[in-house]
This record gives C-alpha cells, sequence and structure tokens, in this order.
C-alpha cells in the first residue's frame, strides 16, 4: 500500500507503464462482504490550476447518513490526459483516505473503475495502491458500448469493451434521466458494483455517496469548510 504518491516529473510512457504494471493487481472477482459504512469520493479542480480539492464523505450503511468526511487540498504539475486523470487526482485522494479514522467499507469514487481503455480508472487506479474496495460511478462515458437501458429508476444494461467484454452497466437511477455509469475499482466483482448501487440511489440521479461527496468538495472549495478529519 503506497499513499505517499508523487507523480509530478514522470512521462506519458512511464504513466502507461504504471497503468500496465497496476492492472495486474486487480481483482474483480465477486465477493462477499458486509457493508455497514460506504464513501463516496469526488475531486474538485479546474483544468488549468495546479490546486485539487478532494473529499471523501463516510456514509451509514444501508441508511445513508453522513458519518465523517476527510478533506485535503493539494498540488499537481501532472497534465489534463484523458484516460490518465488518475495521475493527478489519485495522490489527494490517497492523503484524505489516510487521515480517514474510520475506513468505508466500500468507496465510490466520483469517475471510473475497469470501464477505461486500459482497465486503470481513478477508483481502479485508487483501489489498488490502497487496499480499499473500491467502485466507479461516472456521469459520462469514457469507454465501451452499451444499448440504452429502459427508462426507469432501476434499468441498466451492460457495458462492453473490445471483443464485447463486460466492464460495467449503464444504470437508470431515476426515471426518464440519463444513466450513470457505474463498473468495478477494486476488490469487487460486476454485479457486487451492481447490487451496491441500487442500494445508493435516492431522488437524484446521481447516488448518495458521489453527490454528498460533490456537494462537501465544493463547500470546501468555496471556504465553508476546512481541512482535515471531521466528524458528523
Amino acid at each position: 500500500m503506497n499513499t505517499e504518491l508523487n507523480y509530478e516529473h514522470i512521462s506519458m510512457a512511464e504513466a502507461k507503464q504504471i497503468q500496465q504494471d497496476l492492472r495486474e493487481q486487480v481483482d474483480i472477482t465477486e465477493q462477499s462482504f458486509e457493508v455497514k459504512y460506504i464513501g463516496g469520493a469526488d475531486i474538485s479542480l479546474n483544468l488549468y490550476s495546479p490546486v485539487i480539492y478532494a473529499g471523501i464523505i463516510l456514509l451509514s450503511y444501508p441508511q445513508l447518513k453522513p458519518v465523517a468526511y476527510s478533506l485535503v487540498r493539494s498540488e499537481t504539475r501532472f497534465p489534463y490526459v484523458p484516460g490518465y486523470l488518475a495521475f493527478r487526482e489519485v495522490p489527494a485522494l490517497l492523503t484524505a483516505w489516510k487521515q480517514m479514522l474510520q475506513k468505508p467499507d466500500v468507496l465510490v469514487v466520483d469517475g471510473h473503475g475497469i470501464a477505461h481503455p486500459r482497465r486503470m480508472g481513478i477508483a481502479t487506479h485508487f483501489g489498488v495502491l490502497s487496499g480499499q474496495r473500491s467502485m466507479g460511478c461516472a456521469k459520462n462515458l469514457l469507454y465501451g458500448h452499451y444499448q440504452e437501458p429502459g427508462l426507469l429508476k432501476g434499468d441498466y444494461s451492460a457495458i462492453q469493451g473490445t471483443g464485447n467484454e463486460v466492464i460495467g452497466f449503464a444504470y437508470r437511477s431515476k426515471n426518464k434521466t440519463a444513466p450513470v455509469y457505474v463498473s468495478p475499482g477494486h476488490l469487487m466483482g460486476l454485479q457486487n458494483t451492481l447490487e451496491t448501487i441500487r442500494h445508493c440511489t435516492g431522488q437524484y440521479r446521481i447516488p448518495e455517496p458521489t453527490r454528498l461527496a460533490h456537494e462537501l468538495v465544493n463547500r470546501f472549495r468555496k471556504g465553508e469548510l476546512e481541512a482535515g478529519y471531521d466528524e458528523l
């Protein structure tokens, strides 16, 4: 487990090799586990600024009530390159995760897991480095193709990659709205991911863990909250 990262000066070729090396450690087998706490992770940043605001919120499960949060402000010099965003964002998230006194049983990251060209989205990258069970929940599709799911909340369809490999799901989290895109990160399988997200949706399109994490980080960025760990 490595919670002290510096990707400041690596080349794109080195970044790609890191993804390939980490990919060999990914575990997306179906697993049996108990969830008492679920986390949501989000990042807020300006694409042209080195400053990153990272946050992880801890929720009781299945009640989805906020229990604690961790906030970090940091900087990065790694360039904005689609498919390599984890190199900008994961170091800050790892710092936020490290200062949490209570870790979640599952962490839902705003971004992708294995639904990524090299199967190494931010949720997977983070999960392998931290050893945290993780999954991605993104607002937009990065990679793969799918058939539009039904229009009712709970409808879903498989996201397929090369050779029709299933790498995630387009999940309808609210009636007649655009789906969210969920995929395993690490230490959980496709069906684990689907079952988890089913229990995390409320009245909004964005499931509660990442929706609340997004609100938290925005408040932090506005100066309404201070960096650190706090219990609610």
